[in-house]
This record gives structure tokens, sequence and C-alpha cells, in this order.
């Protein structure tokens, strides 16, 4: 929020666009809501900045909407549950007029009864519909500029983000948005264009995932010419702890922490063919904030097929154990574990033998 505050206020832009998620779950806790009510006040108060807020599809709706009691409506366009009015927020600028439209999450009942129409089914429906709302109050001399929480056709999801829908299919062809000359999507972490340069998703400000690791946070600062046409600009963000995946051999990683601690996110990656006792344990005493462990070998499992065995094979469990073992280790078991194995099937056997 530091960061983004410091944004705001050394590059003045005249509108801060946020387009949810806000929170991660619809009853945050009580600190992130005075968190953002802090930061929502700041804004309002020390920068002469316009806010566009839409809820996202983790956002309580009513939660969000409950956010324009904080600040001038003229400066302020707050959506939280979907509306049959979307009226945009107009502002002016040397070259005219710019209509900002915030068009919030809605699934498909909500926006079946808010606009009246029953055949809508899909996202693509429902982003349409409000599309088609929000275009009525949008006059033709104004630059049209559109902050939705949708899931675009075509754009890259990571491994963190809540599907927008269950069992259907849950993106939006980013023509939906034609006659719009910029769109400010949320919705999906990483930062990235969806359908064309105008339409752009900024990101999440941090990684809530692995298959983040490495990514660059940042914020997109939008320069909209007269004509429409934008110019984009990343403003990176530093996160205090990284999110990192290290890869190797349990001790070669136990060895690394200890030179070099660090209270990242860290996933580990073991390639050790052996299964350890309590690795994470000893992991955290130099990476406190280690947060998943698997093998290599589990990344990539596949189904166990004990491939071409005879039924004569399959009688000799010693054999079977260890085609299972070669399977999913790639390699044979040892002169050593194969004699394990024998040993503990022969006891078995006799303890049967007795019942």
């Amino acid at each position: 929020m530091d960061q983004v505050l410091g944004a705001v206020r050394t590059h003045a832009p005249d509108v801060l666009v946020i387009a949810g998620d806000v929170f991660d779950r619809a009853s945050p806790p009580a600190t992130a809501v005075r968190q953002f009510n802090n930061f929502i006040r700041t804004v309002h108060a020390d920068c002469d900045t316009s806010i566009v807020l839409i809820a996202g599809n983790h956002d309580s709706g009513d939660r969000i909407a409950s956010y324009a009691s904080l600040a001038d409506p003229k400066r302020l366009l707050i959506r939280g549950p979907l509306s049959p009015e979307e009226r945009p927020l107009i502002l002016e600028d040397e070259h005219g007029p710019v209509a900002f439209s915030g068009l919030p999450f809605g699934n498909e009942f909500s926006a079946r009864e808010c606009y009246g129409n029953n055949s809508i089914a899909c996202p693509a429906d429902v982003v349409a519909a409000q599309v088609a709302c929000a275009r009525r109050y949008v006059s033709g001399n104004a630059r049209w500029v559109v902050a939705a929480h949708v899931f675009v056709a075509n754009a890259t999801p990571s491994e963190s983000e809540r599907p927008l829908q269950i069992g259907g299919i849950e993106t939006v062809p980013s023509s939906v948005f034609d006659g719009a000359h910029y769109v400010a999507l949320g919705h999906l972490h990483r930062q990235q264009s969806a359908g064309g340069e105008h339409i752009r998703y900024s990101g999440s400000p941090l990684a809530f995932g692995f298959d983040e690791a490495g990514s660059t946070k940042s914020l997109t600062m939008v320069d909209l010419a007269g004509d429409g046409s934008v110019t984009l600009q990343q403003l990176p963000i530093n996160s205090p702890r990284a999110v990192r995946v290290l890869k190797g051999e349990f001790e070669e990683l136990l060895d690394k922490g200890s030179r070099e601690p660090s209270e990242d996110f860290i996933k580990l990656v073991l390639t050790d063919k052996k299964l350890l006792i309590d690795p994470m344990g000893r992991i955290r005493e130099h990476y406190p904030n280690a947060l998943a462990l698997i093998y290599e070998r589990d990344e990539s499992a596949e189904p166990i097929l004990l491939r071409g065995s005879s039924q004569a094979k399959l009688d000799d469990p010693v054999t079977v154990v260890g085609e299972f073992l070669s399977q999913v280790r790639g390699e044979e078991g040892t002169d050593e574990e194969m004699a394990l194995v024998g040993s503990a099937l022969k006891q078995l056997s006799n303890l049967e033998g007795r019942t």
C-alpha cells in the first residue's frame, strides 16, 4: 500500500483504477479493512487523484459499495454489486472529456435479475450486458476507459486464481470491449495484455503462487492521448519477501540455507531418490517461511502400470515391488533394498501361516 501511495504522490495521475480483487475473501480480517480504509482516505485527502474501484470475485460487492461514503462522488466511482445504470465518472483533460465505466464482477444469476434478461448464461453474456448498459451513458465525443473484473480469452492464468465459473465456459472474448480506448482488467495475477495493448491486466501487487516465482510485479501507468491511443509504463513494486522455488538435493539446500538464510516464501523441490525424515522441519531452521516441499519425481508422476508383466512375474511379489520402484524412481531397486523386501515378505508369509 505504501508503494502504491508513493507512486500516486510521485506521478500524480488523474485517476487510480483498482479493478478488484481488493480483498481475498468476502469477510476479510479487520486489519485488512482498516488498512484499505486508510489508503482510500489518504489518496482522497492528500492527492488530487480520482478513484475508480470495482469489486472482484473474491470481494463482497456490498462491502466495496460502502466505500462510496468515504469520498467526494465527483472524484470517485465505486461499483460493488451489479447495477442496471452503469453511469460513468466523467473527467476533463486538455483534449476533452474522458468517461470511466466500472464493471464489477457478477455471476449469471445476479445479472439475469439486474438486467431482466433470462438468456444470460455465461460470463461473456454478463459482461456483454454490462458493456451495453455502460455504453448508453458515454457520449460520442468522449474517450472511454473501462475497468472490469473478468478472464479474457487467451490470457494466461496463475495457479492461485479462483475460477469465475464452475463447470462452464468462464472466458470472455476481448471483442466485447470494442469501442473502449483502454480496458483496465482485474482477476489474473500476471501482468499482461489480452487481445490488444489497450486491454491489459496490471497483475497483482504481490505473488500469490509459486508459479509466479521470479515474475516482476508492477503498477501500470497509462497516458491517454487525445486520439484515444495509449502509452504504457510499468512502475515496479518491490515485495518485502520474494517467492522462490529451490531445487536440488536436500543436503545441498540445507548447506546453502545455513550460509544464506532467508525469510522469503520458499518451495523446495528435492531431487533425492530416497524419502527423508522430517525434511521440512530441518529446512525451516534456515528458511522459516518455507511453505511447500515435494520430491522431483512427484512433479512428473504418471499412473503406474506394470508393463509387459507375465502372470509368472505377478506371482512373485518381490518382482512386482522391483518393477514398481523402477517406474517410480526411474531406476531399479538396489540389492540391499530388494533383500529387505524379500525378508519382509517372508516374515509376513510366516505370520499368515500361523493364523
